[in-house]
């Protein structure tokens, strides 16, 4: 029986760069696994369906480079990317399909290498994939040109983090015991938050963060 992780794609033989692939998309996942293993220096050697098994796959294969998709179940491609990194030596590309202002930001900030559209050819999502395996940085021209006219965020840590957990159906003691703070506290942040970006509720302020790619 192989002590391969699951979800690991076995070799013969190394290849060059060996990469992890994290898309929730099953399709995408696997068109991105097949395409890129035609490439004569790429060998996948793990793939993911989530968020928190794009951490352990890549903790287990400690693969050259990481390609993340951003709208992932259990973590998106960014906190991802941030857990990975704090664990493992690899770098990380973000594709997306929905390449909000305020995300790059969020990558880059993370130490992302790459950040891609999911319209990008496979040939040319190889070529970033070699260029981030040799220590340079690739950003989709279209996606740093939005992010350098968008709005900055009026938000601070503490209000996003209130907002993030707002998006789903946590009640504010339940995002309290979350962030480890009290009730009154959480509520100060979120009214906060909803001042400043003009929000009808807690949940249109989310929304409005969600949108500008802030959390």
């Amino acid at each position: 029986m192989s002590g391969a992780p699951a979800g690991a794609v076995e070799s013969d033989a190394a290849r060059g760069i060996r990469l992890m692939i994290a898309d929730d998309e099953h399709l995408i996942r696997g068109a991105l696994v097949a395409l890129l293993n035609l490439e004569p220096d790429i060998e996948v050697v793990a793939h993911a369906d989530n968020g928190v098994a794009a951490v352990e796959q890549a903790i287990a294969a400690r693969p050259d480079v990481c390609l993340l998709d951003l709208e992932m179940p259990g973590a998106d491609g960014i906190e991802a990317a941030a857990r990975i990194l704090a664990q493992v030596s690899t770098r990380v590309v973000i594709v997306t399909r929905h390449a909000r202002p305020g995300v790059l930001r969020r990558a880059l900030a993370s130490k992302v290498s790459g950040f891609v559209p999911k319209s990008t050819p496979a040939e040319e999502l190889a070529h970033v994939i070699r260029d981030v395996a040799g220590g340079r940085r690739y950003i989709d021209p279209e996606i740093a040109a939005a992010a350098l006219t968008a709005e900055r965020c009026p938000l601070t840590d503490r209000e996003l983090d209130a907002l993030r957990f707002s998006r789903g159906a946590m009640s504010v003691q339940q995002i309290a015991e979350r962030l480890h703070l009290a009730q009154g506290t959480v509520r100060n942040y979120l009214s906060s938050a909803m001042t400043k970006l003009d929000a009808t509720s807690r949940h249109d302020a989310a929304e409005k963060a969600w949108q500008q790619g802030w959390i």
